[in-house]
């Protein structure tokens, strides 16, 4: 239904970007909510009563949660800011001096309170201190950056800028002024035998082959689980802390292959609009969502984010907008004379 409802009424660049910048606006609320918290260890959570944690979680019941929604939230913002950039010509190399003009533009327009959004939702998202979620932002963000040198038709000017700005202004200095450290240190001290995970993969993969056609059904992981595990782990594991495993067990090897199909398609009808299309909004959005895609890929290797409805629901418009921008036609452009009646 969801699908639904924006295939139908986001049928024009202007209703697209509306709806980016929806996504946007509430990932700020969730990381100036979240960091509020994180960095006021008296108070206590007004809607849920939380108390205080090392790790910002907002709303969520879990820290990667809002790690992985505030991620897509940047991917999208990211988009949307390259879309904004001035383009090129094919066969024109900007000198350094023009793209530092065009840089300095950017600082200079309306387009920094874009840029300070995307800041605020990135220190909420050091705050997290999630491993992966962290992680498979800024490697998928590099990814896709070398990937879209070789794709993009027109690259906007100041596009290899912005993204060195993200590790440079974002990782480095934003992230030394709100510990980036710690989220290193948890990186570092990670290892096969302090983490239980890949004990609950190996212990699932019985439970896939004996139910790979249907799966054992939506939602019935943590029912279905506990006759396969072989030892007690650290703690009650109600999701296999990785999405393909998880959608093998639940729904069967057939369905968890199309739906990795549909992803791997809108994939590349990301890479193929910022190939062929002309339309800035549509190259940019298709940028942000081939990052979301690819962080998301990331990240459920190792969590389960698609099981949080807010996640999963930001996901499913990320694939829609992936499909829009590859199939709906070119704006209109204004005409630059006015008609001899008018």
């Amino acid at each position: 239904m969801l699908s639904w409802l924006i295939f139908n009424y986001c049928n024009s660049a202007e209703r697209i970007k509306k709806l980016i910048y929806a996504v946007i606006c509430a990932g700020v609320f969730q990381a100036l909510y979240a960091s509020y918290l994180n960095l006021s260890p008296d108070i206590v959570s007004p809607l849920f009563g939380y108390g205080h944690t090392d790790r910002a979680i907002g709303t969520f019941t879990y820290p990667n949660f809002l790690a992985n929604y505030l991620a897509l939230c940047l991917c999208l913002g990211i988009g949307v800011l390259i879309s904004e950039l001035k383009r090129t010509n094919n066969g024109y190399q900007p000198t350094f001096k023009q793209t530092l003009r065009a840089w300095v533009e950017v600082l200079l327009s309306s387009k920094i309170i874009l840029r300070i959004s995307l800041i605020i939702i990135i220190v909420a998202l050091i705050l997290t201190r999630s491993r992966m979620g962290n992680s498979a932002f800024f490697i998928a963000l590099i990814i896709v950056s070398l990937l879209a040198l070789f794709f993009y038709k027109q690259k906007p000017k100041a596009f290899k800028l912005l993204i060195v700005s993200f590790f440079i202004i974002d990782l480095i200095i934003i992230g030394a002024i709100f510990d980036v450290e710690k989220v290193k240190q948890r990186i570092s001290e990670t290892s096969l035998q302090s983490e239980t995970r890949d004990e609950v993969v190996r212990d699932s993969i019985p439970l896939i082959l004996d139910n790979s056609i249907l799966g054992s059904g939506g939602g019935t992981f943590y029912t279905a689980f506990p006759a396969y595990q072989s030892e007690p782990y650290s703690g009650y594991y109600d999701n296999a802390h990785n999405d393909y495993v998880q959608f093998a067990v639940e729904l069967g090897i057939p369905v968890t292959v199309l739906l990795g199909l549909l992803i791997l398609y809108c994939l590349w009808l990301c890479f193929n609009t910022m190939r062929t299309r002309k339309t800035a909004l549509y190259q940019g959005v298709a940028f942000g969502c081939a990052t979301a895609i690819v962080a998301m890929m990331l990240h459920s290797s190792v969590d389960y984010s698609l099981q949080a409805g807010a996640n999963s629901m930001l996901f499913i418009v990320v694939l829609c907008l992936a499909i829009l921008t590859n199939q709906l036609p070119a704006p209109k452009r204004l005409k630059k004379h006015r008609s001899e009646y008018s």
